[in-house]
């Protein structure tokens, strides 16, 4: 079952034009994207994803709404790129959705979960050469410990690392369990018994096979270029690393320049192109919260363009 988080919190907030052009940068199942069509009737939707399971879908689910779309298969990063080779230079609204779908949780030969056996694989680009299996087993110590400290923000990264390696001097790593095991090994018991003690860890080796946050903020920033005045991006994040990167570059293109700011009279140039929608982060209800536990740790952040 594929749960669209705060579907209603994200259409309001991106102001829907009926012949506005929108891009959904993660259509994933196209939950959001299918809400957005049905409210553009005479605008277009460009949707960006590189599973070919989800764009498979999405395109027959899209196609039954309207025909006043285009999916491309690509990462969000080459958006600006790809949308001039179609001779669009603005858009109305952006879409981020950065969660991993739950379908891709769902099937477990994607090895994205912890709940669910399979072999190490994470990727969401099955093209895509690098694979957790590789990580696992191919990255040195050291470079397992960093990426599991930095991208899972796991106070016992290096203790896992030094096990992960100690194991697969043995024989490979192969699934998400035998991985589980080593990681519940490698922590006292107490911390095994709360939340699941492979959350971090998952996270931080599917954030190292896909590259999720070295392409964010370049990403998110040529999204800010594209904006058409009065035009809007939605962003949400499940970890306080993408949010982190989103919230301080939203705060950056807010604000007005150091420079001139105790200055009587702000001359235009040095005032922001840009407002926050929402001061305030935008967060689940509580009866989303009830109806799907996966919500439970997205952030939605709103911008919008203002000259």
């Amino acid at each position: 079952m594929h749960y669209s988080v705060m579907l209603n919190e994200v259409i309001e907030s991106l102001n829907l034009k009926d012949t506005g052009i929108y891009v959904d940068a993660t259509l994933g199942y196209a939950g959001h994207a299918g809400e957005i069509l049905k409210r553009v009737k005479r605008g277009f939707l460009f949707a960006f994803d590189q599973d070919i399971n989800a764009i498979n879908y999405s395109q027959g689910k899209l196609a039954s709404i309207g025909s006043n779309f285009k999916i491309i298969k690509s990462n969000f990063c080459n958006m600006k790129e790809e949308l001039l080779k179609l001779e669009t230079e603005t858009v109305d609204g952006i879409l981020f959705d950065l969660g991993v779908s739950s379908p891709q949780l769902d099937e477990a030969e994607r090895g994205f979960s912890y709940h669910k056996n399979a072999k190490l694989d994470m990727r969401m680009d099955l093209d895509n050469p690098l694979t957790a299996f590789k990580v696992v087993n191919e990255y040195d110590e050291k470079k397992l410990a960093k990426i599991i400290f930095e991208y899972g923000e796991e106070p016992y990264a290096r203790s896992i690392a030094k096990n992960i390696v100690k194991e697969r001097k043995n024989k490979p790593i192969n699934t998400t369990f035998e991985l589980v095991e080593i990681i519940k090994k490698s922590m006292p018991i107490k911390k095994t018994l709360d939340k699941n003690p492979a959350r971090r860890t998952f996270q931080a080796i599917r954030i190292e096979v896909n590259h999720e946050l070295d392409i964010l903020e370049t990403s998110l920033k040529n999204a800010l270029s594209l904006l058409n005045i009065n035009g809007r991006i939605a962003v949400i994040t499940f970890h306080s690393l993408e949010d982190r990167i989103v919230k301080n570059l939203f705060k950056e293109v807010t604000s007005v320049d150091a420079l001139v700011k105790g200055l009587p009279e702000i001359p235009l140039e040095y005032l922001p192109k840009y407002k926050l929608v929402n001061e305030k982060v935008i967060t689940p209800s509580n009866k989303e919260l009830e109806e799907n536990n996966r919500s439970r740790s997205s952030k939605l952040r709103v911008i919008e363009r203002i000259r």
